[in-house]
């Protein structure tokens, strides 16, 4: 039986389904990709389902898009508290010390996150403009996500950050530009991230560089290579120096329309 693949995540779905079961991402529209090699990510409709596990993700809305969640017995999400919309009474949920200590607190990073588990229903969005965009990772994939970026992901992804060195210059200062580490080993998981505005996704070959407004970067394979890189430019009244973030392939990196600088960082 002839299956149909997901462009945006390349798994097979059923013949007649209009939508990935796994990322959400309709299946009767073109892989929308510019002139210069970016690739759109998935308009997710109004309504639309997919599945984790037993779970069960619907999205809901369009300008501020709601992610709710089914949980199945044995399943869970983590996140940061603050974007839980709402959860039934019996829905359960716990922190989940992070690690890290000092650093995290002194990057802005969450020193912990909440961790809810199935069964019951939970929901979470930000309070902002924009997109969510489903990333499946599958065992062994690495995935780097700015920070206050990501929205949810299941219980099956390991969790961590790393540092950027130099990119404090353009983020109002600091120690660096921290990023959250995802990492799938034995099991598949899912990661969603909500995007300002739209988001927009590269494949760059080993060694081809791109230079990114660093509040546009929104998430890249760890195998790309990611360091600040001074423009011969001197801007405003303390003809402060430009910079941006320089990307070395191979691998994916995603943007943001709308650009973000968080305090925090």
């Amino acid at each position: 039986m002839e299956r149909i693949e997901c462009q945006w995540c390349r798994l097979q779905n059923a013949p007649g389904a209009t939508s990935c079961m796994t990322c959400g991402a309709p299946l009767d529209v073109a892989n929308l990709v510019s002139d210069s090699g970016w690739r759109e990510a998935p308009r997710l409709r109004d309504m639309t389902e997919f599945r984790f596990s037993n779970s069960v993700a619907q999205v809901e809305g369009e300008l501020v898009p709601v992610i709710d969640m089914a949980l199945a017995p044995g399943d869970a999400v983590y996140f940061e508290h603050h974007v839980l919309l709402w959860k039934d009474e019996a829905t359960p949920v716990v922190a989940m010390p992070t690690g890290g200590g000092m650093r995290r607190v002194f990057g802005g990073m969450p020193f912990v996150l909440t961790l809810a588990h199935g069964p019951g229903r939970v929901a979470f969005s930000r309070d902002s403009p924009g997109e969510l965009v489903v990333l499946p990772l599958h065992p062994g994939m690495e995935i780097d996500v700015r920070g206050h970026a990501f929205l949810l992901a299941t219980h099956t992804i390991g969790y961590d950050f790393i540092r950027i060195q130099g990119l404090a210059n353009v983020l109002h200062g600091g120690n660096g530009m921290y990023l959250d580490r995802f990492v799938t080993t034995a099991a598949p998981g899912l990661l969603v991230l909500h995007g300002y505005g739209n988001v927009f996704e590269r494949f760059l070959r080993p060694g081809e560089k791109i230079l990114v407004e660093p509040g546009g970067f929104l998430y890249k394979d760890a195998s790309v290579g990611m360091q600040a890189v001074q423009m011969p430019v001197k801007t405003g009244l303390m003809r402060r120096g430009m910079y941006l973030a320089e990307m070395t392939g191979p691998g994916r990196v995603g943007i943001q329309s709308m650009y973000v600088h968080h305090h925090a960082e």
